[in-house]
């Protein structure tokens, strides 16, 4: 797996998603010699990996830059990064909500330019990715950061950038919906009389062993669902709270909208 890593990982910030990313591709092969990690705080990353406080004079030849600072720090970044950027250069940004043309314009002289939106658990190498680069990237190159996604989890390009905050919020911003789903779901067991500490153990392995299960079936969840409950019984009932007047799917979708929207704001600088 070694050979789908560039030859040199420039990475500016390492924080919570990042940080996720290196270690997940440190795990699966990518020699910690090849990644440097700019910091301006100095705080080490793991063992092997260089941190430096400051831009290096140059880049080395094929050198892969994963831009994932705050969105805001991008003028700033770019002023310093810009100049030592060149044809063999490739841009990987994680910064939510800034546009494909934004980082092209910052970034004039590098070869490519792809957007990507990383969730958590691309550290257990079960996220999602998601990918845009505009038509003209070259088939190699689109091949290549596939491979070098792979081991994050499911990757998937994204045809059309006004969709992207739309994905974002989706399965970007998804994992915390989650978490605050299993939250919830084992507070509602404690609320029936469970206690608290073996309520939260079975609220997350169900959640666990039916997302897995979910995984593997050729049927829809949905459908699933429905042969989970039988006519008249428990299940059935519960689910009839669930999908009256499509609560749970207008909760969700309105949860989603909040995210694209927010989105859509930083994209405009607010």
């Amino acid at each position: 797996m070694t050979d789908i890593f560039p030859e040199h990982l420039f990475l500016v910030g390492c924080g919570n998603m990042a940080g996720q990313m290196l270690a997940r591709w440190l795990g699966c092969g990518l020699d910690p010699d090849k990644v440097t990690v700019l910091r301006p705080s100095g705080k080490p990353v793991t063992d092997g990996v260089r941190v430096v406080t400051d831009y290096p004079a140059s880049l080395p030849g094929r050198t892969t830059v994963l831009l994932g600072m705050k969105p805001y720090q991008l003028g700033d970044v770019a002023a310093l990064l810009a100049p030592i950027c060149h044809a063999g250069t490739r841009i990987l940004s994680i910064l939510a909500g800034t546009p494909l043309a934004d980082l092209k314009a910052c970034f004039p002289n590098a070869g490519e330019v792809v957007r990507a939106m990383p969730n958590l658990p691309v550290g257990i190498g079960e996220g999602v990715t998601a990918l845009h680069a505009d038509a003209a990237l070259p088939a190699d190159a689109r091949a290549e950061i596939s491979a070098l996604v792979a081991p994050l989890g499911l990757a998937e390009w994204i045809a059309d950038e006004g969709q992207f905050n739309e994905v974002t919020a989706l399965s970007g911003c998804g994992p915390a919906f989650l978490f605050r789903f299993i939250d919830a779901f084992a507070r509602a067991g404690e609320a029936l009389g469970l206690p608290a500490d073996q309520s939260a153990r079975m609220a997350l392995a169900t959640v666990r062993g039916s997302a897995s299960m979910a995984a593997r079936a050729s049927e829809s969840p949905a459908v699933l669902a429905d042969r989970v409950a039988s006519p008249g019984g428990m299940t059935r009932q519960g689910l009839n709270v669930l999908d009256a007047d499509d609560r749970l799917l207008k909760l969700l979708t309105d949860t989603l909208v909040a995210a694209r929207d927010r989105g859509e704001e930083m994209a405009k600088g607010r």
